[in-house]
């Protein structure tokens, strides 16, 4: 019986030992990951965003009235032009050889006129010595009228040719620089065809479409942020149109933000983010987070927290706008929560931490 009792002991002795060595060679000896973490800003949520596009304030897209061949062009996108510089010229033979034929009937009827004028002056002094009867002075002033009514009308058809030569010469409306080049010499230009596009560098608007259950919200003169989506630059602007119909902009109300001065590069078509402050009806705070911080798995947008023991776990988001550099955050983390800003190494889902 001590034999079986002593036996007995050994082989429990035999177990602990062994279940203590198991538990000390599971224990987990990688180094922790050092981090920074940081909690979520809180920003008065009185404003909304829109979608824009950056434009020059002048602007014009140069086209004609009159259908013919470019027989020139003499300016190339990128060129500098003055106000009135001649860009290309259309065919205008046959403006031309009107113009002639106006010119021809002008002379015609300055002689006539001139003739008709002073038979009127002279049957006038006849009349005054009772030499002519009325009936005779009426016709001389009939005449007399007549030939200046067609004086005039020739004048007046020459005013009509210059105005429509003057659309086979294309001219700069004001200075600035060429941006687009729709037409090449010897194509055929069509009344209301884009031939020309210039801009004046310097002084840029944004163009903003917003949704009717928002515009009411917008106010004219008010400072909004505009953020370039291709350079993430955040720019300052004033809000100086806010559009009353929505009757040709597909159900969208438009609002134009004129930048501020600024050293960026911009250019005309850059797609931004509007900013726009409006009132507050109630209390609401956004919670906010550097957007650099966000873990993107396909469809899924998270974010590491900080778990129990110091450990690393991933938490997926619902994301809402953008806001310069930093994302809404709509739900899955708490305003209080503390979440990891960068790592020294890679991080996975349960990763050992230690905080900086």
């Amino acid at each position: 019986m001590k034999n079986h009792i002593t036996i007995f002991a050994l082989a429990t002795l035999i177990l602990v030992a062994s279940c203590g060595k198991d538990k000390a060679a599971s224990t987990d000896n990688t180094p922790a990951v050092a981090v920074k973490v940081s909690t979520p800003s809180a920003e008065d949520g009185t404003f909304l965003s829109a979608s824009g596009k950056i434009e020059a304030v002048q602007n014009a897209n140069l086209s004609t009235r009159m259908m013919g061949y470019v027989t020139e062009t003499y300016v190339n996108v990128g060129d500098k032009v003055s106000k009135g510089q001649l860009l290309l010229r259309i065919n205008s033979a046959d403006i031309s050889a009107q113009s002639a034929q106006v010119t021809a009937s002008i002379t015609e009827a300055k002689a006539a006129f001139k003739n008709a004028e002073k038979d009127y002056n002279r049957f006038k002094a006849l009349q005054e010595q009772n030499s002519v009867s009325q009936k005779e002075m009426d016709d001389i002033t009939a005449n007399y009228e007549m030939a200046k009514a067609r004086l005039e009308g020739a004048n007046q058809m020459k005013n009509q040719v210059n105005a429509q030569l003057s659309y086979s010469n294309i001219s700069a409306p004001f200075s600035g620089v060429i941006t687009g080049k729709f037409i090449s010499k010897g194509d055929m230009a069509n009344p209301g065809m884009p031939l020309i596009s210039m801009e004046t560098p310097g002084e840029f608007q944004v163009t903003a479409l917003v949704p009717e259950a928002e515009i009411t919200k917008i106010k004219s003169g008010t400072t909004a942020n505009v953020l370039v989506k291709s350079t993430n630059q955040l720019l300052t602007g004033n809000v100086t149109e806010v559009s009353s119909s929505a009757k040709n902009t597909g159900g969208q109300y438009l609002v134009k933000v004129i930048l501020d001065k600024t050293d960026v590069k911009l250019l005309t078509g850059m797609y931004t983010s509007v900013q726009f402050p409006v009132e507050s009806t109630k209390e609401t705070n956004l919670i906010l987070i550097p957007e650099s911080a966000l873990i993107k798995q396909g469809q899924l947008i998270g974010i590491y927290t900080i778990g129990h023991e110091n450990t690393a776990i991933l938490r997926w988001l619902r994301t809402g706008k953008t806001f310069g550099d930093k994302v809404e955050i709509l739900s899955g983390l708490a305003a209080n929560e503390q979440f990891i800003v960068s790592a020294e190494g890679k991080l996975f889902n349960g990763a050992k931490v230690s905080i900086q």
